[in-house]
């Protein structure tokens, strides 16, 4: 798979929903009943972050929900990215980018959406065939009207902002030309994912999609 051949894929799964949720999760065993509830509530594609000893197993549990899209986040290295396509996941998320990264995802036939904080990042992605991007850290790097700059002689780039997005601000980066989705955690809080309030996240989910 092309470095454009992935982009287009990524941006297919990207384009499935408004918000797509990053999760953190610490036991496996709420996977596959937060994956359902999140689906359930419209938001199918998700991303489960590499950033502790769950996430794995917590994106083979993921890859089982019907209708969902799982994505690998906190992709670093290339045995990151050999170990969540083994795991299921469907595409990969990194915070930022490095040529051995690509070139893992690339062997691997994995979708990439890599991160980018400044224009000359979104230009070298590009460069290598990478349109679809992650806007990264989002808020620290000057949030919605910092994005809206970059487009303005980027407008090839579409952009996933993540890192400081909430209900309150995410309608600023959706109305945006250059941005396809948001990336946020909010829709799958800490209390709720360990109460199993399964209900309480999807009704989360509807209203984030909406």
């Amino acid at each position: 798979m092309t470095p454009m051949e992935a982009s287009t894929r990524t941006r297919e799964i990207c384009e499935l929903a408004p918000v797509v949720p990053v999760l953190v999760i610490d036991d496996a065993a709420h996977a596959r009943p937060l994956a359902e509830a999140l689906i359930a509530g419209g938001l199918p594609a998700l991303e489960v972050t590499l950033r502790t000893p769950a996430a794995l197993d917590a994106i083979r549990e993921m890859a089982q929900a019907p209708g969902g899209h799982v994505g690998a986040g906190t992709l670093l290295t290339p045995d990151d990215v050999f170990a969540a396509k083994e795991a299921g996941a469907t595409f990969g998320v990194s915070p930022g980018a490095t040529d051995r990264l690509l070139a893992a995802c690339e062997e691997a036939d994995l979708p990439l959406l890599p991160g980018a904080a400044t224009a000359s990042e979104a230009m070298a992605l590009l460069e290598h065939g990478y349109s679809v991007q992650k806007f990264f850290p989002a808020e620290a790097s000057g949030g919605a009207p910092a994005l809206k700059a970059i487009g303005a002689p980027i407008p090839q780039v579409t952009f996933c902002p993540t890192g400081g997005v909430t209900p309150g601000n995410k309608a600023d980066y959706l109305s945006l030309p250059n941005v396809v989705c948001v990336g946020g955690s909010w829709v799958a809080p800490k209390d709720k994912v360990l109460a199993g309030d399964w209900a309480g996240i999807e009704e989360l989910a509807r209203a984030a999609r909406s």
